[in-house]
């Protein structure tokens, strides 16, 4: 037994591993259930009384010798490790993503920027709104059927107290504080109880303008909004108005712009029409202006609206409303360079 106890000692300090792996096996092969030291103690119990008490000190020294062994090698291997995970300082930085905004606020941006250059100014208002300036002041009477036009947010089951539907509860309170001449743009948020879908959502952007002076005519609201879509869409853009009907403006008209993809040949984002919808707007009902305080016969003025969604959707062939909202990296990407 002192003789395959001396022979596992010279193994011991000869052996060096080389990988974890090469240490592991070695401990298996040493200390393991079926290992040479665990083989050496099985026999331990045969052997005569008188040889037991210097056998055992041999084996206690051989057993403390190969665990030193085993743990320092691999403090070694754990230090090596942690040599390779410490960060050289002197190597340059790694340029890290920074991002980029989202479609719609480059497109709302793109929008108030245009019309700032026109002399608007910006204007700002609550998204919990009242019946007044939402629907009342702005000719929608109580039993009026144009209010089934929007499905309305109302809060608490309150009549009086809802989501805006527009913005052109801020063009109410615009003129009801201040006085011609006005001319502001609202953009905001606003709200439509409406199934959500990739035509729809229930939460969307919107752009309101409001222009309010002595004489002002149908067409300066045309001349207004074609710098407008030749800023947008291209100096080659051309838009038409046809006839449509809003509560608060009188006339009204939807405005399209020719489609910029195929040029007003038609295609099928055009639908093979040339056109696309990108707006409504009109000369402000003198009902409006009287509900506001404003004196109708010495003053005129011209409204428009237009969705944030809807122009983003034309500007890069959007397809799909819901997009917007669902905070995928990989789509939001797409507008780093824009």
């Amino acid at each position: 037994m002192k003789t395959r106890i001396e022979q596992l000692k010279k193994k011991i300090e000869q052996f060096t591993a080389q990988t974890p792996r090469e240490l592991e096996e070695f401990r298996i092969a040493v200390l393991g259930k079926k290992g040479e030291l665990t083989a050496i103690f099985d026999d331990f119990k045969n052997i005569a009384a008188e040889q037991k008490k210097e056998m055992g000190k041999l084996l206690n020294e051989v057993k403390n010798m190969v665990q030193d062994r085993l743990k320092n090698q691999k403090e070694m291997f754990d230090s090596s490790a942690d040599d390779v995970l410490v960060p050289d300082k002197t190597l340059p930085a790694s340029a890290e993503s920074i991002g980029s905004r989202h479609p719609i606020s480059i497109t709302g941006n793109e929008i108030i920027e245009i019309f700032t250059r026109l002399g608007f100014a910006i204007a700002d208002g609550p998204e919990i709104e009242d019946d007044w300036h939402v629907f009342s002041a702005l000719n929608f009477p109580p039993d009026h059927p144009a209010r089934d036009m929007q499905d309305t947010f109302f809060v608490e089951r309150n009549p009086d107290i809802l989501l805006r539907t527009h913005t052109s509860s801020i063009q109410v309170r615009v003129m009801e504080r201040q006085k011609p001449p006005i001319r502001v743009i609202c953009p905001g948020r606003v709200f439509r109880n409406e199934a959500i879908s990739a035509r729809a959502h229930c939460i969307f952007h919107q752009v309101e303008g409001l222009y309010i002076d002595r004489n002002v005519s149908f067409a300066d609201m045309k001349q207004t909004l074609l710098y407008f879509a030749r800023e947008m869409f291209g100096e080659n853009t051309e838009i038409r108005l046809r006839p449509s009907f809003f509560p608060f403006t009188e006339p009204s008209a939807e405005m399209d712009v020719s489609c910029k993809i195929c040029g007003g040949k038609g295609c099928n984002i055009c639908k093979n029409t040339g056109w696309l919808e990108v707006l409504g707007c009109g000369i402000v009902d003198p009902n409006v202006l009287e509900a506001c305080g404003i004196d109708s016969h010495q003053y005129t003025g011209f409204a428009f609206g237009m969705g944030v969604e809807r122009l983003a959707m034309l500007k890069w062939q959007i397809k799909d409303l819901r997009l917007y909202f669902e905070n995928d990296v990989r789509f939001l990407k797409q507008f780093e360079t824009a």
